[in-house]
């Protein structure tokens, strides 16, 4: 607009002076200022996207294939475009994720024109990736007019957790982290007969099977299946404050393959598995903020396509505890990012009411801090049993007991008994110790 404004001034400056040669020069410059105007908002509007990818669900170490089809509408060739794809940040590293190929180009195009962009993407981390929106830059040639469009919607492709197997899950016991102690006996489904047995003193009336004491001339009595097991409850703390520092993130995702590979051990038990965490799922936040396709300076656009957004989450991530809900939690965990909302305690307050007292708690932490502690020992005063699984680089799996550490001491004040996983090998034997005991 300054520019607009400017000659005109000249303009009516040169009618006032009775200057024609500028007055000419400013009829011209005025006539390429409205030419390129219209061209290139008809150049930006004329562009057309297709984003096409040949995955959505994907586990580390795979790759998936993103192609952008960009064809001009217009009835005049483009002299000039840039085109890029839109990445988020945080996941632009080497540690996450691996891009080959060309997502960013500088082009023009003819006349019902096309043009592909391909690049392959190597997922080295668990995650939910957003691909796109495709950011369209052009104007005109003398570069007065700049127009910005965003196009082609994103494409969202998720990275399953890395799943270990756990050593001794398989045996006979019936805990993968010790044993728990049943408040009430489990229910039994009524409508589903596991089997006839001899009549035993105490057995209701209701259980008698008539037709088979009708055909043996001796009582005998139903046994019904169970409609539900004890199983375990997976506490997870993913609030940001808990992993900031050296070697947060890797720590992080250690936290997650331990909830996911204790989850597979439970759910290959036959046994039910719930998860909680006080961390924001990725699908919701995206449900919630979507992302914006008006803006002004490409700075802005850019900002768009690969903002975060912020974390304050302050509503818990809860599957609940059932049979077969292993797959939902694996698709939960991949999607988990960090939050500064809810802290550990105070999600334990809010999801109290949502844990089965038959289901063993099982919860994994990085630091144990008194409130943490506190918070843990209320579920054992209401009856439950408790374990914690302590995720750290630096801590020792094996603390000196003459001496325990501070956090170490925390747990055990308040009959909490725990774990320590420092690496995925010390995550394979997690189960070893509590299956040789209870076997």
């Amino acid at each position: 607009m300054k520019w607009v404004f400017g000659t005109i001034a000249l303009l009516l400056l040169g009618f006032a002076l009775k200057l024609s040669l500028l007055v000419y020069a400013m009829y011209v410059l005025l006539g390429v200022m409205v030419l390129s105007r219209f061209y290139s908002r008809n150049w930006v509007d004329s562009i057309a996207a297709l984003r096409l990818c040949d995955s959505d669900l994907l586990e580390i170490g795979e790759a998936a294939k993103v192609q952008i089809q960009i064809r001009n509408k217009s009835h005049s060739a483009i002299p000039w475009m840039i085109l890029e794809d839109a990445v988020p940040k945080d996941t632009q590293t080497p540690h996450r994720l691996k891009i080959q190929g060309q997502r960013l180009a500088i082009a023009n195009l003819k006349r019902d024109g096309e043009l592909v962009l391909a690049y392959k993407v190597i997922f080295l981390r668990r995650g939910y990736y957003q691909f796109g929106p495709l950011l369209a830059e052009t104007g005109d040639v003398f570069g007065l007019h700049r127009r910005y469009r965003i196009m082609a919607d994103p494409h969202f492709v998720m990275v399953l957790p890395k799943v270990l197997p756990l050593r001794g899950y398989n045996l006979s016991s019936r805990r993968p982290i010790g044993e728990i102690r049943l408040a009430h006996r489990l229910f039994e489904d009524p409508t589903r007969i596991a089997a006839i047995r001899t009549y035993q003193p105490g057995d209701p009336l209701n259980r008698i099977h008539w037709p088979a004491t009708a055909r043996t001339g001796k009582l005998h009595s139903r046994v019904y299946e169970t409609s539900c097991v004890a199983g375990a409850t997976l506490l997870l703390d993913f609030h940001e404050n808990s992993f900031a520092g050296n070697g947060g993130a890797a720590t992080a995702e250690l936290a997650i393959t331990t909830v996911a590979s204790l989850a597979n051990a439970i759910h290959l038990m036959g046994q039910q598995v719930g998860f909680i965490s006080n961390g924001r799922d990725a699908a919701d936040r995206i449900r919630e903020e979507g992302w914006r396709a008006e803006f002004t300076t490409r700075a802005d656009a850019q900002k768009r396509a690969v903002s975060a957004g912020k974390s304050d989450r302050l509503r818990p991530v809860v599957v609940p505890t059932r049979k077969e809900q292993f797959d939902r939690i694996l698709r939960t965990l991949a999607r988990l990012e960090h939050t500064d909302g809810m802290r550990f305690p105070e999600m334990i307050t809010e999801t109290a009411s949502q844990i089965p007292r038959d289901a063993t708690v099982i919860a994994v932490l990085r630091d144990v801090t008194p409130a943490i502690a506190i918070a843990l020992g209320a579920l054992v005063q209401q009856g439950l049993a408790v374990e914690a699984i302590i995720v750290s680089f630096e801590k020792s799996a094996t603390p000196d007991w003459a001496r325990p550490a501070d956090w170490a001491e925390m747990l055990l004040v308040e009959g909490i008994n725990f774990r320590v996983v420092t690496d995925e090998e010390s995550l394979t034997e997690l189960c070893a110790e509590a299956l040789v005991r209870t076997h």
